[in-house]
């Protein structure tokens, strides 16, 4: 059926009566004749008054209302600056840029990133270089041994800041692999132990809705050791992190044949750092033009704390560090084998290398070492182990 409205028209000329009959003969052709309500018009117009009126309120309450927010605003974003970076935790996973002011990986400052290492240039000249025979009589006196460290998965905090010369002359290429892991074990271990430290204050700086002076001063200085350029949160949360002990000890024994290269020797250099301007040893057979070196360190502890700073800042080995943070965020442990896969860019050889790598982990059964932790020679570290 149709619904038609009455007009003004029908309602002048046709009285009550015959508006029923016309109605009743309309209705039994399908159409309906209907009154049209007035109301509807006055409805509309007072709803467009309602509007009106609502709109100017909100605007004087938004006029009002700005001027006391910009008082509070800056101390609020000071601690959203801090505290928003889980928004951006998975972008830096993705290897998205946080910030497009600035890219991330370059333009680093080697003197910010490096500077907690040079200070060991600051050391006396007073260490003393041990002999094998010597050093291997002080494992056994303290009961240090890898079998030992397998078993307890603990390590003795020995420290030797010097490889032996003799280490070359071992014979048996077990007994050299052995002194040299049990070396640079507590090296490593310490170092790793170094970072864990830091990034626990990290979280728990980023978890409080307030930061002190003092913590937002050791943020600052956090941005500069690890070359975060633009202070950016989710960026140093992926850096600051360990490098796997199975790793790093595989990736010693190839740049230095388990200790016994002249680099390692004459320059305490582990991992086969170039430097183009520092202090370094000029690579054997190296071309007159090459302008390279390996860098070369006062002690062994420097050298490991360089080569895990040049893991988590260069941009080399950005894929590494994302990789370690999703496997971070995905609860699994930081796996060597896998992370392995991704320093194609530590050697010239590429995958050539990472396979290597590989096949000394898994032939020295390294990984043995991952979980093992050092004991503590201060209350700092006991809650590491």
């Amino acid at each position: 059926m149709k619904k038609i409205f009455l007009n003004k028209l029908i309602k002048k000329n046709f009285n009550a009566n015959q508006f029923l009959k016309l109605q009743k003969f309309l209705s039994s052709q399908g159409i309906i004749l209907k009154k049209k309500n007035s109301f509807n018009f006055g409805f509309e117009k007072f709803k467009t008054l309602y509007l009106t009126g609502l709109s100017s309120f909100l605007i004087i309450l938004i006029a009002f209302i700005i001027p006391l927010f910009s008082e509070f605003e800056p101390k609020i974003a000071k601690n959203l600056k801090i505290n928003e970076s889980s928004k951006k935790f998975k972008k830096v996973l993705e290897g998205g840029e946080i910030e497009n002011k600035s890219k991330i990986d370059e333009g680093l400052d080697l003197s910010n990133i490096l500077e907690d290492v040079f200070k060991f240039e600051e050391i006396p000249q007073d260490t003393v270089r041990l002999s094998a025979t010597t050093i291997e009589q002080l494992f056994k006196d303290t009961n240090y041994s890898l079998n030992e460290v397998r078993k307890s998965k603990k390590v003795k905090p020995i420290r030797l800041s010097l490889l032996p010369n003799e280490i070359k002359q071992i014979e048996s290429s077990k007994k050299r692999k052995n002194l040299f892991i049990q070396i640079i074990l507590p090296l490593i271990l310490e170092e790793n132990s170094l970072i864990l430290i830091d990034r626990k204050r990290l979280f728990s700086i980023l978890n409080k809705n307030k930061n002190s002076k003092k913590e937002i001063n050791w943020l600052n200085k956090k941005f500069k050791q690890y070359g975060v350029l633009n202070k950016d949160i989710p960026t140093l949360k992926v850096r600051m992190d360990i490098i796997p002990v199975s790793l790093a000890i595989a990736q010693a024994a190839k740049e230095t044949g388990w200790g016994t290269s002249r680099f390692a020797l004459e320059g305490n250099a582990l991992f086969g750092q170039w430097t183009w301007s520092g202090d370094g040893i000029k690579p054997a057979g190296a071309e007159s033009d090459t302008k390279h070196k390996v860098m070369k360190f006062k002690v062994l502890k420097a050298s490991v704390r360089a080569y895990q700073r040049n893991l988590n800042t260069h941009s080399s080995y950005k894929n590494f560090r994302q990789l370690r943070a999703q496997l971070r965020d995905d609860s699994e442990k930081l796996d060597s084998l896998i992370l392995a896969d991704q320093l194609d860019n530590y050697a010239e050889t590429g995958k050539e290398y990472t396979k290597i790598l590989k096949q000394i982990i898994n032939q020295n059964s390294l990984q043995d070492f991952d979980d093992v932790k050092l004991m503590p020679l201060s209350v700092k570290y006991k809650n590491l182990i």
